[in-house]
């Protein structure tokens, strides 16, 4: 040893001296306090003894006990002074290392007597030598030359300079945690340079962390080397990526990155453990580099994944973001990443944008797996065409196992985000937020799939953030009033300045959400209205292409039949045939990825747990706006009652909604009550029922007349047998709710009248839809006497509404029994022309076969529309005849009847006769049977005779005669209903030949009391008080039923705008009894001269 007057050597050798400098710039090593508490170091020189216990930040400057420690040992005499002195006896004894003249001490001092019996002994291993041992086993390295393999037979890396600077400065040649950081810097350099660094360190870190986790507790002077090792592992592996220049190595991108290390199993000797990451993550807050390493990788990977399908290898990409997802750290890191969010430069646009979120921000490429993607579609559905179903079946269940375990694990990644600080929950509902914003254009009529993300995207986005919302979704909806309709005027992350509102023009709706309210939103509210818009630009857009592939799939079938027929004829033609081929081929490939989408699209959207979670979320929807519109603290099963109709001021709030508020609500259940009613059976409650009658019934707080007849479709849709069933999922509900009792009868007759002026081009033919719609739901309930008894009383109570109602019952049986009838006698035609086959040319029976193609499809149209109104005709008029006699009513009724009547069983009844009748579900013994029965209904009723008789253009006795043969001989009728028509044929014979009569004593009826629409004598006259025409009150009143305006200028026009006339009504009557008192003295003395001459 040294004496202590020597001084040591100054000068260390060149190698050390350059890398003291880099130290020097780099940075000391810190230590992680949780692992390292227990190992402390002494400096190799300096003046103080002191350990550091911490690294320092990287960039930070090295302190003098870490440049001592990185310091080799100089060589040295026997003696040693005070100012240049080995690691002390206590500091290397806290590191459980031993002086090397300490084991000779503790030799003497602990000799014991051997043992009587000769027991053989293993030799206590030392802890210079077992920490020589450790460490070399761990980072695979020795100094001794002969040993070149572990006892596995893994080889070890010689380090001789290491060797000659210990043999130098006459410590012992053997591996010490104060030599370790100089026998790792030597180790890597005799790596291949073209072998990354971490090939080697990652192998050690699994080693080392092994060690630390021995089957029996370490002593702590050994477990404080290995806490050591374990540190100096992990500084270097950050080195490794960070600096490659203090391993005397050029940056190198392929190298200096965690990327393919993390898409390794953690199992894997090169792969990231979870260790790595708990001891990495601990050193963020001291170094900010170690969050930059992971974070740069992060944004690789994801760049790599947004060129990937579901087809590929995703699955590390995700598991390893599943990773990251759990150390806060590295979270609130990614969060804060320029790349979390895309920034649109401020000129573009925000749909030019839409892309952007899902292939340029850190999670849109986690998003964007998905089964929807075409490459997928093609894999799973190959030859769509011909694919058998089971084979359809199985494939989809297939896809929705793998899409239920990719959104459960963004699902777990999305509340990390959430959950992780603040900063992290923000900067993940502005990325929703940005994802919704720039896809608008997803709902328009016309769009290019690549002007906007993805359906597969957009699916996995609606889908987790229907998982955000499940916390706050109970069944009692006591949640329901943390939503706050004030978000909307707080500055909120959706964007609905587009999109058109529930009542508001776009300058009221500018002006209300101008006035912005103070406060903060709560999260509940910014996921509600985020998932709100997710679900019309996401899922809903998504659902509503299965209609319009189906329409494609089957648009295209008809080009490949077509072109089936039409290559046989080409095969002598070499110019048109190759042509024809490639069309076909053409056809029969996009039709095939047309299939293999609907399959796909329906494995996705029909996907049972999400759908679960959607309708949750709707139910939610629909109870906040019903809230919001009515200002009741409305709950399903609650005390707190809707009253109907609503307040007449609508709340501007509600008014200012976008539109897809409820059209997502009608949507989704839509969809539901469709493809997966059985997710309906024991989930909904009263609140569906509750929402369309209230917005049926104050239907104007709805502009859009779709929207309102939408809400008719889905109670109809509810009546849908379905299993056990027989009313549907709603049925039961609308005959026993007392809400449905007391509003749904009134509500569906206001829809039917307000339908037949909705304002769009389409509305004559949608009305007649909107109508059968409402008729099937009148039928579902009308065996509840409840209901009965309460048209019975509107009609009493509300006289001009019910009449309203009726008239266009009328009206539409009138206009589908003639338009129906017109096209039997049409298809008549052509089967008849078609089974004249020489007299057609080719060209002329192709068009004959469109012609007749045409009919049928019109004509089946009609006759199911014209089955329910009769249908409907027959309950009301059972139920309500004095209704249906009222003078406003009657006369156009028994015209009606009369006329249709005349088709079936008249002279021309033949002309119906057509091949395969059901087919048009035209039954001529049903529908005769149908107006048989209401004439029976009305038969008491001596309104209802008079008007059958007093029909001029269509009562014909003789059709009534044929009517009754055709009911014995035909129908079969039991003889009661044969003598009821009997009856009711007498009685209006009766009737016909008084009013032949009274119209004989009448005479000519002078111009001045003659309706001037009709031509016949007018009973209360009445003047319009635009045009100044007199027209009698049945006239104008049945004119306004069907037109409210004057039928001589057009001008509006009200019943009770009308002006009576008294003194014309007067002189009318008085002029009517002369006619009469004449009539009678003439035939009385006809009489009288007949008796006289007989005398």
């Amino acid at each position: 040893m040294m004496e202590s007057n020597e001084t040591p050597v100054p000068t260390l050798p060149p190698q050390e001296q350059m890398r003291q400098k880099r130290l020097a710039k780099l940075g000391g090593l810190g230590s992680s306090p949780s692992t390292d508490s227990k190992s402390q170091e002494s400096p190799k020189s300096g003046p103080s003894s002191s350990t550091s216990t911490s690294d320092a930040p990287l960039n930070g400057t090295p302190t003098n006990q870490e440049n001592a420690r990185l310091t080799p040992l100089p060589s040295r005499p026997s003696s040693t002074s005070p100012q240049n002195q080995t690691p002390s006896i206590e500091s290397f004894s806290q590191l459980g290392i031993k002086n090397k003249t300490e084991p000779e001490k503790n030799a003497n001092a602990g000799t014991v007597d051997p043992p009587s019996k000769k027991i053989h002994v293993a030799r206590e291993e030392s802890l210079e030598d077992w920490t020589n041992r450790m460490l070399s086993d761990i980072f695979r390295i020795t100094l001794d030359e002969t040993k070149t393999v572990d006892h596995r037979g893994f080889k070890f890396t010689y380090l001789p300079e290491l060797k000659a600077e210990l043999e130098e400065s006459g410590d012992s040649v053997k591996l010490t945690v104060t030599t370790i950081e100089s026998a790792l810097l030597e180790a890597v350099r005799h790596l291949p340079s073209t072998k990354p660094i971490l090939d080697y360190l990652l192998p050690c870190w699994k080693r080392v962390v092994k060690a630390t986790k021995p089957p029996r507790p370490l002593p702590a002077e050994k477990e404080a080397v290995v806490n050591e090792a374990k540190r100096l592992c992990m500084s270097n592996c950050i080195f490794a990526l960070t600096m490659p220049e203090y391993f005397s190595r050029e940056p190198n991108p392929a190298h200096d990155t965690l990327v393919p290390y993390l898409l390794r199993h953690h199992d894997n000797e090169d792969g990231i453990c979870m260790d790595f990451f708990v001891a990495a993550t601990s050193r963020i807050p001291e170094d900010e580099t170690v969050a930059t390493i992971f974070t740069d990788a992060m944004v690789a990977m994801s760049t790599k994944l947004a060129t990937m399908t579901m087809n590929d290898d995703y699955k590390p990409y995700v598991n390893c973001l599943v990773t990251f997802s759990k150390f806060p750290s590295l979270v609130n890191a990614v969060a804060q990443h320029p790349r979390f969010l895309a920034t649109p430069p401020p000129d573009m646009p925000k749909d030019k944008f839409a892309l952007s979120s899902e292939t340029n921000t850190i999670l849109g490429p986690f998003f964007r797996i998905s089964p929807l993607q075409a490459e997928v579609t093609q894999v799973f559905f190959a030859n769509a065409r011909s694919i058998a179903s089971s084979h359809v079946e199985s494939s989809q269940s297939a896809l929705q196992m793998t899409l239920n375990a990719h959104q459960s694990d963004l699902t777990g990644i999305i509340n990390a985000f959430v959950r992780a600080s603040a900063a992290s929950r923000n900067a993940t509902l502005d990325w929703f937020a940005l994802a919704l914003n720039t896809n608008h254009k997803r709902r328009a009529l016309q769009v290019k799939s690549t002007d906007v993300a993805s359906d597969g995207f957009m699916v996995n986005l609606t889908a987790i953030l229907d998982q955000l919302c499940q916390p706050f979704m109970d069944s009692t909806f006591s949640k329901v009033d943390k939503i706050d309709i004030d978000y909307l005027r707080r500055s909120p992350r959706v964007d609905m300045s587009d999109e058109t509102k529930l009542n508001a023009d776009q300058a009221t709706s500018d002006a209300f959400y101008k006035t912005h309210v103070a406060g903060s939103s709560n999260f509940i509210s910014e996921v509600f209205f985020l998932t709100l818009a997710a679900h019309h630009y996401g899922l809903g857009a998504t659902q509503s292409k299965l209609k319009d592939l189906d329409k494609d799939i089957k648009y295209v079938e008809g080009l490949i039949k077509k072109l089936e027929g039409e290559i046989p004829k080409l095969q002598n033609d070499p110019l048109r045939l190759p042509r024809a081929r490639q069309h076909y081929n053409n056809a029969v490939n996009t039709v095939e990825k047309y299939i293999a989408l609907k399959h796909t699209i329906e494995a996705v959207v029909l996907n049972e747990p999400m759908q679960q979670l959607c309708l949750q979320f709707m139910r939610y929807v629909a109870v906040w706006l019903l809230r919001v519109a009515t200002g009741v603290d409305y709950r399903p099963g609650g005390s707190n009652k809707i009253v109907l109709p609503l307040p007449a001021a609508q709340p501007v709030a509600f008014n200012c909604l976008p539109e897809y508020a409820i059209q997502d609500v009608i949507e989704n259940f839509k969809f539901i009550f469709q493809f997966k009613p059985s997710i309906l059976v024991s989930a909904i409650g009263d609140e569906i029922v509750t929402f369309c009658i209230t917005f049926l019934r104050s239907s104007e707080y709805i502009k859009n007349p779709y929207l309102k007849s939408a809400l008719v479709t889905l109670l109809f849709s509810g009546t849908w047998p379905v299993y056990h069933l027989s009313k549907g999922i709603l049925g039961d509900t609308l005959s026993s709710s007392s809400f449905a009792n007391e509003h749904l009868l009134h509500a569906l007759m206001k829809f039917y009248i307000e339908c037949e002026h909705s304002g769009v081009s389409s509305a004559f033919y949608d009305r007649f839809n909107i109508r059968y719609e409402i008729f099937q739901v009148i039928k579902c309930i009308w065996d509840n006497s409840v209901y009965q008894d309460q048209l019975s009383r509107e009609s009493k109570t509300n006289r001009e509404f019910f009449v309203q109602f009726v008239n266009l019952l009328l009206n539409d049986a009138t206009y589908l029994l003639d338009e129906a009838l017109t096209k039997l006698v049409k298809i008549h035609d052509y089967q008849i022309q078609l089974s004249q086959r020489d007299r057609l040319s080719p060209a002329d029976r192709d068009k004959v076969m469109t012609d007749l193609h045409s009919a049928e499809q019109q004509c089946q149209s009609w006759m199911q529309l014209v089955n329910d109104t009769m249908s409907m005709m027959k309950l009301f008029t059972a139920t309500l005849r004095d209704a249906f006699t009222m003078p406003e009513i009657v006369p156009r009724l028994a015209g009606m009847l009369n006329y249709n009547l005349e088709s079936l069983v008249g002279d021309k009844r033949g002309n119906l006769k057509v091949e395969d009748a059901k087919k048009y579900y035209f039954e001529p013994k049903a529908l005769l049977s149908d107006f048989v029965d209401i004439y029976i209904n009305l038969k008491p009723k001596s309104s209802f005779i008079e008007a059958v008789a007093a029909d001029g253009r269509s009562y014909k006795p003789k059709n009534f005669q044929k009517t009754e043969a055709l009911l014995k001989e035909k129908f079969f009728k039991s003889k009661e209903v044969v003598d009821e028509w009997n009856s009711m044929c007498s009685l209006v014979a009766e009737a016909k030949a008084r009013q032949d009569q009274a119209e004989l004593d009448l005479g000519e009826i002078p111009e001045e009391f003659e309706d001037p629409i009709l031509g016949e004598l007018m009973k209360d006259p009445v003047m319009l008080p635009t045009s100044r025409i007199v027209v009698d009150r049945s006239t104008i009143v049945q004119q306004l039923l069907s037109d409210p305006t004057d039928p001589f200028n057009r001008q509006p026009l009200k019943i009770d705008d009308v002006i009576p006339v008294d003194d014309l009504r007067e002189r009318i009557m008085e002029w009517k009894a002369e006619r009469v008192a004449a009539a009678a003295k003439a035939k009385a003395s006809g009489d009288d001269a007949m008796d006289t001459s007989g005398g």
